[in-house]
């Protein structure tokens, strides 16, 4: 798993679902997911993603896949990041 938070919020202890992306799927339900702070894992036990879809986060738990709708996608730190068409679709 990832070190404790250092800064004012994370993935892990944040009050709001934070959108990451998601690098791969590791098994049992878990995946690494790309934060602005780095590589983290992440449970996506509840919802059916796949390396490539953004998810929202909440206590370091996927709680949602953004659908693809062409739209980008905004990051807490003001950085955009467009939901490709084929990444994580089915």
């Amino acid at each position: 798993m990832t070190e404790p938070c250092s800064g004012e919020t994370c993935v892990t202890c944040s009050d709001e679902a934070i959108p990451v992306r998601v690098v791969r799927l590791l098994g049992d339900g878990l995946a690494e997911v790309e934060t602005e702070a780095g590589p983290e894992e992440v449970s996506v036990a509840l919802v059916e993603a796949r390396a490539g879809d953004v998810v929202l986060v909440h206590a370091k738990e996927a709680i949602a896949v953004v659908p693809y709708g062409g739209e980008d996608v905004e990051f807490r730190d003001g950085a955009r990041g467009e939901h490709r068409a084929g990444d994580g679709e089915s």
